[in-house]
């Protein structure tokens, strides 16, 4: 059934059965498969993404804890994608519905070594490298995108990476969405109020790893004058060296801020009764750091 996989189970074997507890229209077919480690164990919450021969995604979700997913779709040749945090991924073929190919596969993916982590020392951020974005619901159903385009910060990396440090501090009045009108009324006392909280700045508490290249920090955000704790949900993507030769860290992070958790309450709501401005905000960084010697 797929390109790289161990075994193979009878749909209908005893303990099998998926079918008997469903009922499907007549030309659906169930895709099954089990995803694994070398050494035999499930993968729980890989993702897959089963997709047509033209690359339209057809299904797609995480295993169950035994590592399994089960679809439903039409008779075809489909492509299978299955992603895990530190595994490799996994491309592979099949055709649903064909008789010499009945029942569960195993797909086993392989371990990956994860990124080398900076040495450590002192390092600040790139802003020509980096960026500091955020993502807004207008009018209910449109995005807004933006940035902040001053910032500047340092990250202390400590000998344990979990005891590692940051600390990133924003020109509130650099906000930038594209539109001059708008812009001048995020600054504001609408909004941010930079004239009153020229900066919003974040210090770091700790380092959480939670699997591979996936971090956790955990901090305090202050934003108009008000601070709360926010964790970035974090991607570390490896070291690299600058055409000067100087050491390069890179990573990607998101967090959801709600407006109303730093006295943000401005809102304006239209005829329809829909609110102009979403209550959340998505957060978006990509940041380069670079040793400081």
């Amino acid at each position: 059934m797929f390109g790289r996989r161990r075994g193979m189970e009878t749909a209908g074997s005893a303990g099998q059965d998926t079918s008997a507890t469903l009922t499907l229209p007549h030309t659906a077919r169930l895709l099954s498969c089990r995803v694994l480690d070398t050494v035999h164990q499930p993968v729980r919450q890989a993702r897959f993404e089963v997709t047509d021969p033209i690359g339209r995604r057809i299904v797609s979700g995480e295993t169950d804890p035994y590592g399994g997913f089960t679809a439903a779709v039409p008779e075809g040749q489909y492509r299978l994608t299955v992603t895990a945090e530190g595994y490799a991924p996994f491309h592979g073929a099949t055709l649903v519905g064909d008789p010499a190919q009945p029942g569960t596969g195993e797909i086993v993916l392989d371990a990956v070594e994860p990124p080398l982590l900076p040495a450590p020392g002192h390092w600040e951020i790139d802003p020509t490298h980096s960026s500091i974005g955020f993502i807004a619901q207008h009018i209910g159903f449109a995005r807004i995108r933006g940035r902040f385009n001053t910032f500047a910060g340092a990250v202390r990396i400590a000998d344990r990476m979990e005891d590692s440090s940051m600390h990133v501090i924003i020109d509130a009045a650099s906000i930038d969405t594209g539109v001059r009108m708008r812009d001048d009324h995020l600054r504001s006392a609408d909004f941010l109020d930079a004239a009153r909280y020229p900066t919003v700045e974040f210090y770091s508490e700790r380092f959480i790893h939670r699997s591979g290249s996936r971090w956790a920090v955990a901090g305090a955000l202050t934003l108009h004058g008000a601070s709360r704790s926010v964790t970035l949900d974090t991607e570390y993507l490896g070291l690299g060296t600058g055409l000067e030769g100087e050491p390069r860290a890179a990573c990607r992070a998101t967090a959801d801020l709600h407006r109303e958790d730093f006295s943000l309450n401005w809102q304006s709501v239209l005829a329809q009764g829909i609110a102009a401005i979403g209550s959340s905000v998505e957060v978006v960084l990509d940041v380069q750091i670079v040793h400081k010697a």
